[in-house]
């Protein structure tokens, strides 16, 4: 792990594209509270920190601690650089802590059955480790999330009666019984993502 304090080449893509307005603080859940000129000047600013960043500046943020990995996660899900979704699945897989989110809507915000196969692959690691109490909801959520968009069934084996997910939650103190609460917060993220990913679109086709 790369540490800005003692990393110059890092501190100066924290400086320029994690750091300005929090922005790694307002993405995310946070997003979905900010509304009309807020929102869209949030978005925009959003966009043009995506295509300014290059696929090497993004490599190196996704080797910081957790704000510099969920900023740059975002911003390789509103550019599209799906060039990075091996990279992604692995920081999800390595992620050991509350900090996967960002990787989850990165790969559904990408939407194919290679995403979901990432998203599986966490699901199979830390769902039958009670002990932990991470993003196992969030990601069961996403596969739910992914299975609607796909047209697939993948969440099925971890739903069924005396399946993983029904393992974990009556050996843990998970609150969330049903991950299809959490689906609702996962579409609206993917939304968001989405809705940034074609404004991005749209300002690359002008230049």
């Amino acid at each position: 792990m790369r540490y800005p304090q003692t990393d110059p080449e890092l501190m100066d893509l924290v400086r320029r594209f994690v750091a300005p307005d929090r922005r790694y603080m307002r993405l995310g859940g946070s997003s979905l509270r900010l509304s009309g000129p807020e929102r869209e000047l949030f978005m925009r600013e959003l966009v043009q920190a995506a295509g300014e960043i290059t696929p090497a500046e993004l490599a190196i943020l996704l080797e910081g601690g957790w704000r510099e990995r969920k900023t740059a996660s975002w911003l390789v899900a509103v550019a599209g650089r799906t060039e990075l979704r091996s990279l992604i699945g692995e920081l999800l897989l390595a992620s050991g802590g509350h900090y996967s989110e960002s990787y989850c809507i990165t790969l559904a915000t990408f939407g194919t059955s290679a995403d979901a196969d990432l998203i599986c692959r966490y699901l199979d690691h830390y769902l039958p480790r009670p002990e932990l109490i991470w993003d196992q909801t969030f990601a069961l959520s996403t596969l739910l999330h992914l299975d609607a968009v796909l047209k697939t069934e993948r969440a099925s084996r971890y739903l069924a009666p005396g399946g993983l997910w029904q393992q974990w939650t009556d050996a843990t103190s998970n609150p969330v019984q049903d991950p299809q609460e959490y689906r609702q917060i996962v579409e609206q993220l993917c939304s968001f993502a989405s809705e940034c990913a074609e404004l991005f679109a749209e300002m690359n086709t002008r230049r």
